[in-house]
């Protein structure tokens, strides 16, 4: 079935580790932050009814993985179709749209690809639907992935990937260069661009680059760098925590790198595809971004000038390896939407282990069955695969916030201000404690 857009009426982004969720105090629209079913009482999964066509809404997938197991469910499902909607790349204009249309109650949206961040968010504004637990093999997935799935004890969604930030170098030219081991500080990835960048097979090129366009990625990069710094965004309690030494010093960091050029000037504009591209046209020595690049970046069909010549390493941090942002997404039913037992027979298959085993072939998104990191001949197709589980080990939750949209859009805003020379460091963290102190208080 082709993609389509968005109707614009109906409009007005892991390890073992079990995650902590930090649930601020702040109220959702309604007031009212209980999770709630479709019934609007009990917060159990009641059953769901309704069986026909469905849509599923997601962001384009360059890769075909996704479409190709929709196609696989269509062959064998003429009467229960499912058409994929497709979103903006933007992950907040993601988010934007679905909430958008669960405001108005729309049912135009059936199957939901959420980032892991925003499932508090939707369970707790009723927009979401809870699924019953029997019908996911909770034992055999990964446990942190099914705590992101979770709010207040209740599974509203299917864990379809989980993601760890990673850091793609140049592995040829760091040997010609006479270095042998990827970065594990920032200060190596300085040493390591002086030696590389000063060759002459390294003409043209830059040293870093990650996601610093004003959307998510942002919120992502910024809070790994305070991670990676030994500090955090907020209390172990729900509280802003962001005006720190720790914060500081991963903010100016940030600010520093695009100051002498480590980071390109042109990076500002960059999300996941931009860096993606960047690294893969042989333009950067260094990419922090998502496993699902790598395919992209291995292929031998000519598309990419890095084949064979890169390496994958846990991203640097300020004294050692640094700190991963837990990512992935999550795939839920919206409360609006109509044939709901057809959606959820749907989840069953699209996020099951063959369909999962069959996308990694497409796109190296990260799977959520822990059998997959166990498997000796997975792995040795896919060698990033220990890389990553070391990754999330030390991976730190986004805050799974209900006001999450107020809160990574104060991030951007702030951090922003910060690397394009808008505002100081200390006035944008300044300035950042005090929204985020009055989004929790609100």
């Amino acid at each position: 079935m082709r993609q389509r857009r968005p109707n614009t009426r109906l409009l007005v982004g892991t390890a073992m580790l079990a995650v902590t969720a930090l649930t601020l105090t702040a109220c959702a629209g309604g007031g009212d932050d209980e999770p709630a079913t479709t019934g609007g009482g009990d917060t159990a999964a009641g059953e769901l009814s309704g069986r026909g066509p469905i849509t599923y809404v997601s962001s384009p997938d360059a890769s075909g993985a996704a479409q190709a197991s929709i196609d696989a469910w269509n062959a064998e499902h003429p009467d229960e179709q499912v058409e994929w909607i497709e979103l903006p790349l933007d992950a907040d204009q993601q988010r934007q749209q679905m909430a958008q249309n669960a405001q108005i109650e729309g049912d135009a949206y059936t199957v939901l690809n959420l980032d892991v961040v925003w499932t508090s968010e939707f369970a707790a504004n009723r927009w979401i639907t809870p699924l019953p637990e029997d019908a996911l093999p909770l034992d055999d997935l990964i446990p942190a992935t099914v705590d992101a799935a979770t709010y207040r004890d209740t599974l509203f969604a299917a864990p379809y990937y989980t993601d760890g930030a990673l850091l793609y170098s140049r592995t040829d030219l760091l040997t010609a260069a006479g270095i042998s081991e990827p970065p594990s500080t920032w200060a190596d990835v300085e040493t390591a661009c002086d030696a590389v960048l000063a060759l002459p097979e390294a003409a043209g090129m830059s040293c870093y680059a990650g996601q610093f366009d004003k959307n998510e990625g942002l919120t992502v990069n910024f809070s790994e760098a305070v991670g990676s710094a030994e500090g955090s965004l907020f209390t172990d309690d729900g509280q802003p925590d962001v005006d720190t030494p720790e914060a500081l010093t991963a903010l100016q960091h940030l600010v520093d790198w695009f100051d002498a050029g480590i980071i390109p000037e042109e990076a500002i504009t960059y999300q996941e595809e931009q860096g993606r591209q960047a690294f893969q046209d042989g333009r950067l020595v260094f990419l922090r971004n998502w496993p699902y690049v790598y395919n992209s970046f291995n292929a031998a069909d000519g598309s990419s000038s890095v084949a064979g010549k890169f390496g994958v390493s846990p991203t640097p941090g300020e004294d050692g390896p640094g700190v991963s942002t837990l990512g992935g997404r999550n795939i839920a039913i919206s409360s609006f939407a109509e044939n709901q037992e057809t959606a959820l027979e749907f989840i069953q298959f699209f996020t099951g282990e063959e369909q999962e085993r069959e996308r990694l072939e497409l796109s190296s998104r990260a799977p959520v069955y822990s059998s997959f990191f166990e498997d000796d001949a997975v792995v040795g197709k896919y060698p990033y695969l220990p890389t990553l589980l070391e990754s999330l080990e030390n991976a730190q939750p986004r805050p799974q916030v209900v006001q999450y949209g107020a809160t990574t859009a104060a991030i951007q805003d702030e951090v922003y201000a910060a690397v394009t020379g808008e505002k100081s460091p200390e006035d944008a963290l300044a300035d950042l404690q005090e929204t985020l102190t009055g989004i929790v208080g609100g």
